[in-house]
This record gives C-alpha cells, structure tokens and sequence, in this order.
C-alpha cells in the first residue's frame, strides 16, 4: 500500500479524533436547532453548547464572547468584515490592502472598486514578504475606512508586525481588519494589544471541522449582514447556527498545545535544510520566528512546480505549487511575484506545510524524493541549467 505523506496542511487539516468526539453528541443526541429561555430542553441544550464554544473562542483571541460571530469560514469571515463595513460606511470610502492578501480579500476589494466606487490601496512587500509600513503611512488619509492585512501569508508564512500596524491605524482613526486565519493558534493573538477591530478566523486549518469559522469585530463597530433572515448572530448572520461545528471548533482550539507547535518548526527547518541543499533552490519568505511554524516554501529553478507536484504525488507526497498551469486562472502566483521575483520563479515554486502529525522520517522521505524528482526533471527540461 502506497504510504501518504500529507504536506498541504495549510489548505486544510485532518480532523482530530478528539475534536470528532466533542461533535457527535450534537449530530446524535442533542441535535435540536437552539433556543433561547424559554425553549425546550434540546433547544436549550444546543444553545448552551453553541455559547460555550463562542467563549472559549473569543477567549483565546482576547475578545469578549459577544464580539465573536459565527460563520462558515475564512472566506466568509473576510467577505464580511470587508463587505459589512462597507455598506455602512458613509463618507470614507478608500480602502488599504497589500498584494500578497489571500483571494478572498483581494477579490472582494476590486469588487468593492467596480460595484460600489471604493478606491483601493495595495502595499508593496519587501522580499520576504513585509508590507511596506512607510507606504502604509503615506497611504491613510481623510478618506480611508479600512486597512486589511493579513496576520500570515498563506504561501510564503510570513507573519506580519500586526501590533505595529494596529498602532498606526489607531493613531490615524482607521478600522483594522486582520485575515488570521493561516495564523490562529500558530502565533499569538491577542485583539486589544494588537488594536484590531476585526478578525478572521477558521477551524479546518488547526484539525477542526470544515464549514465553521469566526468574525471577531469589536465592540461598536457597525456591519450589515450578507445573510439576511432571522436575528441569529446578533443579527449579523441569519440562519441554523452550526451547533457541531462550534463544538468543533472550540474543542480543536482547547488541545492545541506549546509542544506541538514546537514540533512543527523542528521539523520545518529540519526540511528546509534539506530542500535549500538542493542545487538552484531558493527559499521564499522568512527563517526564524516571523515565519509560520509550519510552512516552507522553496522555487526550484529550472523545472516547473506542476511537474514536481504530480511526480511527488505518484510517491504519496501531498504538497502544492504557485505555478500557472496548476491555477485555474492560469496566473503564476501573485505571492512570488510581489516578492520581486520572475514568473520563473513562480513556476517553479512549491509548497510545504506541516502538521502535529508529520514526523522526521517523513520529513527524510520528503527530501530525498524532492531531490529525485527535481534531478529528473532537470534532465528533460527544455530551459535546463
């Protein structure tokens, strides 16, 4: 049987059977939709569970449980913060952004651009992938309502001076989304230090369910909902509350422990030792503590990402790649290139993103077929070194 070594982590995770076990009762036993005082008892019970999880969540960020809105996901969390603030605004309408956001911020600002008049802001990145604070400075003005960066780059792991840009936009009277996603409880959080008034978050990236994840906004900050019906969700987001979903996700958060989140960067630099010995690699975003715990990212020049990505895939080795041919759009990654670097460079990028599951002898394994592959490759390759 071919053995799997599963290295996509940071576009989804494995379930934890801990966090499955939290769930079932609400699929099985306690299933009732909630209800508030004078429910009935099953009503009353998912409702209790439903506010526990929403505390312990609100909890790890530093936010209080009435802050905290449930939604089915990062995307929708972005949409909106983004959207929601939007559509209250009256006066301001220039929005912030960098060029390395996640797509569901960058698509929902260019929409905001055509539909609704919004002028938009993109800062540039140093090559590691920092966003440019002296541009951000001379970008807020009179009119600005919004800047939204990212805690950590989905591709490259580099984690931003989220506290240093809260502290501009507060001096400046500016809203400040941050997308943390990719950096829930891999990086500390924490919402008054940091001067965020809006946060997203997501459960499938730290061994949670799909399907659920949070908003945080802070206490009088203004949004109209993007689902509209009942008054669930403060009245933010109508509709059947995921029940199993918020036990999940909290239950995911409470066993999320120091020593796993060491054992991801061990084995991250572990592995980008080995890649970066191969010859003609580079490694893209940070080393150290302002890159994620589990993400390397390495361009191994002259052969394309598609192509090692399928050849690693025949040996159970499960990663992605910022080339064009592997994008629906048919675009090299937006990420590599507002490095600086070339659309080669893009092509010819992969990624490696880890779990509290992987293990060195995988990491070893990894290695050594990525340097067989790449070799291979080179050989056939039409732009050979």
């Amino acid at each position: 049987m071919k053995r799997t070594v599963y290295l996509d982590n940071a576009t989804t995770t494995a379930l934890d059977p801990e966090v499955l076990k939290a769930m079932e009762p609400y699929f099985f036993e306690w299933y009732s939709s909630p209800t508030h005082e004078y429910g009935h008892s099953l009503g009353l019970k998912a409702r209790e569970a439903l506010e526990e999880s929403r505390e312990k969540i609100a909890r790890s960020i530093g936010a209080e449980p009435g802050e905290v809105i449930f939604t089915s996901g990062g995307t929708e969390s972005n949409n909106l913060a983004l959207k929601g603030l939007a559509l209250t605004s009256k006066g301001k309408n220039h929005i912030i952004t960098s060029k390395i956001e996640h797509a569901s911020i960058l698509n929902v600002v260019r929409s905001l651009e055509r539909r609704n008049g919004y002028k938009a802001s993109y800062l540039n990145v140093d090559e590691e992938g920092f966003v440019d604070i002296e541009q951000l400075k001379g970008e807020i003005g009179k009119d600005t309502l919004l800047v939204s960066i990212q805690h950590a780059n989905q591709e490259i792991g580099t984690i931003q001076n989220i506290r240093e840009i809260g502290e501009i936009c507060r001096d400046h009277g500016v809203l400040f989304h941050v997308d943390a996603v990719q950096s829930f409880t891999k990086a500390p959080i924490d919402v008054e230090k940091m001067n965020i008034d809006l946060l997203s978050i997501s459960a499938h990236k730290i061994h949670g369910p799909k399907g659920i994840g949070a908003l945080y906004v802070r206490e009088g900050v203004k949004l109209r909902p993007l689902i509209e019906g009942g008054y669930n969700e403060f009245g933010l987001r109508s509709g059947t509350e995921n029940i199993p979903g918020a036990v999940g996700f909290a239950k995911a958060i409470e066993i999320v422990d120091e020593s796993h989140l060491e054992h991801m960067r061990r084995l991250r630099d572990y592995l980008m030792k080995g890649l970066l010995e191969i010859p003609d690699s580079r490694l893209n975003g940070p080393k150290g503590e302002r890159r994620l715990c589990n993400n390397v990212n390495v361009t191994f020049r002259f052969v394309e990402g598609e192509s090692i990505l399928l050849h690693l895939d025949i040996r159970g080795i499960i990663v992605t790649t910022g080339s064009a041919c592997f994008s629906r759009t048919l675009e090299p990654s937006h990420v590599i290139l507002a490095l600086g670097l070339s659309h080669e460079d893009a092509h010819g990028s992969v990624r490696f993103s880890l779990s509290k599951y992987n293990t060195r002898e995988e990491m070893d394994y990894t290695i050594e077929s990525v340097r067989d592959v790449v070799e291979q490759l080179r050989q056939i390759s039409p732009v050979g070194r």
